[in-house]
């Protein structure tokens, strides 16, 4: 996410490529929907849209597994869940991170 410095682009590059070049069996490549800013001004919650790295273009994203979330819903091919329905985050990290192979 670095702006502007060819310097802070570069270590970006740089960073993007130690992680995808260290992976061993499996690579996960995470795009959150949004996410929430530090130093926020006195009007409340601020949000930013998340974006794809620009070292990642459309053409290489086609040939990467794409999941949507939540998991159970997508792979049933259920609804997600209503908005402001309670989700139990800790036990859907915990269930993902115990069914990684590495995990066992």
């Amino acid at each position: 996410m670095a702006t502007g410095r060819a310097d802070a682009i570069e270590e970006e590059r740089r960073l993007l490529y130690v992680a995808m070049t260290r992976a061993k069996d499996h690579l996960a490549l995470i795009l959150p929907h949004r996410f929430y800013v530090r130093q926020q001004n006195g009007l409340g919650d601020r949000h930013v849209y998340a974006v794809r790295s620009r070292f990642l273009p459309a053409e290489v994203c086609e040939r990467f597994e794409q999941q949507g979330w939540p998991i159970e819903a997508t792979a049933a091919g259920a609804a997600p869940p209503a908005p402001g329905a309670k989700i139990d985050l800790q036990a859907r990290v915990r269930a993902a991170w115990s069914s990684l192979p590495s995990a066992r």
